[in-house]
């Protein structure tokens, strides 16, 4: 009898153990802002250290972060923010990029600097000049803030920035979208600041988000809007697909542009855990927790990999090397799906910073892409 309650508390042990390990390691994926965003540091990065300065360029420590093709911020601790281009130099020392421009703080030699795509902050007017309205969209939960940008065009553009992130993400694209007449809003959602919270605390990867989303095509279309494109990073760029295939107004849908979408929840969250320093069975935990937490259902996940229910013309621009997406099954979808479905690969590119990797390309496909459909 000793050895069978031995037996139970040892088993009621484990599986307690099992259960701490599987929250930790899907933390991040259930509560959005929990670790570092796209393009942050992972389990393999170190300090980026400042060797030195000169007029109009930076020499870095070299780390894989330095060596980073593109435009990126840098950031270091007292609020400093300052952005850099191309690699103009490089040997085993360090790493010397253009600088661009130091926004806040001062640089100095021996500062220790994150690299983040958060190159535009602060809100359109402050960061590109870009005239804006405060808004609102009319959620089920309560209002969601939104920045509305005018334009002459009758379509609207629904920008739907990613987890680990909040509408500075969808700044890069403004100036384009602008130039091509077409009014845009960047919309929150459930769980982000100043917006109703998820009434479990947790993201559900679209499945339940879908509704916010639906809420701003009802607004765009209620102020005048004849047609929406839907445009979303990462899981957002899932939660853009939930809503193309399950909302009310899907016939008003005229377009879709999906940045590293997430399209195999498992896979992703796997992966997040490894990022995160959780790896072998810790990582599978992760994994399960993160379905069995939020109450995913993965048959809908199957189907927007699948393509079933895509109807309007959708862009896909993803990385091959994406540590969190995988492009396999990008790939696959953009094969079934040929007749709508145009994949642009961005190689060497992190997860949700394409744009960072190739600015001028990255603006360039998207203007092309869009005309047609004005």
């Amino acid at each position: 009898m000793r050895w069978g309650t031995a037996a139970v508390v040892a088993a009621a042990a484990a599986g307690a153990v099992v259960l701490v390990v599987g929250r930790r390691a899907s933390e991040r994926m259930v509560r959005p802002g929990a670790g570092p965003g796209p393009g942050g540091a992972g389990p393999d990065s170190g300090p980026v250290l400042v060797q030195s300065l000169a007029a109009g360029r930076v020499t870095f420590s070299r780390r894989p972060e330095s060596l980073r093709p593109g435009r990126w911020a840098v950031e270091w601790d007292g609020g400093g923010h300052a952005v850099v281009e191309e690699v103009l130099h490089r040997d085993e020392q360090g790493v010397t990029r253009r600088l661009v421009r130091a926004d806040r703080g001062t640089l100095t030699p021996g500062t220790e600097v994150r690299f983040t795509p958060r190159v535009h902050l602060g809100d359109p007017t402050r960061a590109l000049g870009l005239a804006f309205t405060d808004t609102a969209v009319d959620g089920e939960l309560g209002a969601l803030p939104a920045w509305w940008l005018d334009g002459r065009r009758g379509t609207w553009v629904i920008l739907v920035h990613g987890p680990e992130a909040d509408r500075q993400q969808t700044l890069p694209v403004l100036p384009v979208l602008h130039r091509l007449g077409l009014p845009a809003l960047a919309v929150t959602y459930r769980g982000d600041e100043g917006a109703p919270a998820s009434p479990d605390g947790y993201s559900h990867f679209g499945e339940t988000e879908w509704r916010d989303i639906e809420s701003a095509v009802r607004l765009a279309l209620d102020n005048g809007a004849g047609r929406v494109i839907l445009y979303g990073w990462s899981v957002g760029a899932t939660t853009v697909l939930q809503t193309a295939a399950r909302s009310a107004w899907a016939h008003a849908i005229s377009g879709i542009v999906l940045d590293s979408p997430v399209l195999d929840l498992p896979v992703a969250a796997r992966r997040d855990a490894v990022r995160a320093g959780f790896t072998g069975v810790a990582a599978e935990l992760g994994a399960l927790a993160a379905e069995g937490r939020t109450g995913v259902d993965l048959a809908d996940f199957s189907r927007l990999a699948e393509g079933t229910d895509l109807r309007a013309p959708t862009l896909i621009l993803h990385s091959p090397d994406d540590r969190i997406a995988p492009f396999g099954t990008v790939e696959r979808l953009a094969a079934a799906r040929h007749d709508v479905v145009s994949l642009q690969r961005f190689p060497g590119a992190e997860h949700a910073a394409l744009w960072n990797s190739a600015p001028d390309h990255y603006t360039e496909l998207l203007r092309r892409w869009l005309t047609p459909l004005l």
